[in-house]
């Protein structure tokens, strides 16, 4: 019994520790990943731009192509949103804050239970292509287990840019 209760505390005080380190984590966030396509940014960028076109190198449709998509607002303009709902990728939504034709669209997304996080999809002109740079940029607020979490988000969220990133070049590419 008095191995159980040792035990027991010491895992209590792990736990505390864990959280009273995750408050004094930093409580931003950051991702941020490029590809040169060898492509010029007019044929990339109605691929980023248009909301609908995500389906078609997005890794998280991929992982699940049954993910349930609603669309609405204007297409590849400030207001074009889509919401998904997915048991593998979890459920959340996406809105443009920001479109400038083949240079940038801004994004909010927004993710069950966590605070909306900012990013950017910016082509710039790279020899004969176009370097698309996609970054993403939260808040974990107060939640000292989200500030973990953002410890992480580069590893975490990095691979499925990268993926996403890939997929986009070869569609470009070969359209």
């Amino acid at each position: 019994m008095q191995l159980a209760l040792k035990i027991l505390k010491y895992l209590v005080g792990v736990a505390v520790l864990l959280l009273a380190v995750g408050f004094l984590l930093p409580s931003t966030y950051s991702a941020q990943r490029s590809v040169t396509i060898n492509a010029p940014a007019d044929k990339v960028f109605p691929l980023v731009a248009n909301h609908k076109e995500w389906k078609r190198w997005s890794v998280w449709n991929q992982r699940d192509p049954n993910m349930l998509m609603t669309y609405s607002g204007p297409e590849m303009a400030v207001g074009s949103k889509w919401s998904w709902k997915s048991k593998s990728e979890g459920n959340g939504g996406m809105e443009f804050s920001a479109v400038e034709p083949n240079k940038r669209v801004g994004y909010i997304l927004t993710m069950e239970d966590m605070t909306p996080a900012t990013g950017d999809l910016k082509l710039t002109p790279d020899g004969a292509g176009t370097k698309l740079t996609w970054d993403i940029n939260g808040n974990a607020g107060m939640n000292p287990v989200f500030r973990w979490f953002g410890v992480f988000m580069d590893k975490l969220i990095g691979p499925d840019f990268e993926a996403g990133l890939k997929n986009l070049k070869k569609l470009a590419e070969t359209a």
